[in-house]
């Protein structure tokens, strides 16, 4: 059963230990956590929702704004214990960039508003940002507090026909990482993904830092402000689906998130084994 909690609420029970599955009350992401484990799965672009005093004044059309967000990435890892989704589009604000960055002014050089947002919009996006970090910050607390180490599968998705150049299936941004640390699981991570089978003879490849470093700013909250939690920003590019037509391929989402059942628990469970004594 799905709440409507209050970000203290959330916290709250984060810090009880609970179990539960809770929208915020703004609506602007879930949490679901059915068992306190050392992994958490991330699909911070998931969503599409643009709240309606803003539409008016935007100049990109739902189209493009789903072009640029990263639909189903949540379906991707719903079956793992906890998973973290983020429901309003990055147009609104964006989670994976900074306060100050978050409410864009253009958008993949386009301007974004027809005339410059009220102040007292912008305050109502970043009020949502700050929330949404402020149950990371408790949730990563929690989980390093119990396990000692975490890892965080940050997903996301990318436009492959937009680039020029044959580009991977899969790829691992690792930039800000300590990768002497955690080397070893970021090979084994990749080499994981690339050994995912996707139907009609989709070509399977993942590639390390090919087409994104991992700049993103949800990445780089959690490895600035917990020394012993990895987070592995990985990318799949969109070939689940027609990026251009906005057709979905369920067929394909599905193959992922059956795959990843087993493989994403494997790789925590590993991930654990070599660093929880040390």
């Amino acid at each position: 059963m799905i709440q409507r909690l209050s970000i203290s609420e959330i916290i709250l029970k984060i810090q009880a230990e609970e179990t539960f599955h809770a929208v915020a009350e703004d609506y602007s992401f879930t949490l679901k956590i059915e068992k306190y484990v050392h992994y958490a799965c991330a699909a911070i672009h998931d969503g599409h929702q643009f709240r309606k005093e803003l539409w008016d004044n935007c100049l990109h059309t739902a189209y493009e704004r789903w072009y640029e967000e990263d639909p189903e990435t949540m379906s991707m890892v719903t079956s793992h214990p906890i998973v973290l989704a983020g429901l309003d589009s990055r147009f609104e604000y964006d989670l994976n960039r900074t306060p100050e960055e978050a409410v864009f002014e253009t958008a993949w050089g386009k301007q974004l508003w027809k005339t410059p947002l009220p102040e007292s919009q912008i305050e109502k996006s970043l009020k949502k940002h700050a929330n949404f970090y402020k149950v990371v910050k408790v949730l990563i607390d929690k989980l390093e507090e119990k396990f000692g180490v975490c890892v965080v599968y940050d997903m996301h998705s990318y436009n492959w026909k937009r680039w020029d150049r044959e580009v991977p299936t899969w790829n691992l941004g690792t930039s800000n990482i300590d990768n002497r640390r955690f080397g070893n699981e970021v090979e084994s991570w990749r080499k994981a993904l690339s050994e995912i089978e996707l139907p009609h003879g989709i070509k399977q490849t993942a590639a390390v830092n090919d087409t994104f470093q991992g700049n993103g700013y949800f990445l780089k909250f959690i490895t600035n402000n917990f020394e012993n939690t990895l987070v592995l920003a990985t990318e799949i590019a969109k070939v689940y689906c027609d990026e251009y037509k906005q057709i979905m391929f369920p067929e394909v989402i599905d193959a992922v998130s059956n795959q990843l059942k087993s493989k994403l628990k494997h790789h925590a469970n590993e991930f654990y084994k070599s660093h929880s004594k040390k």
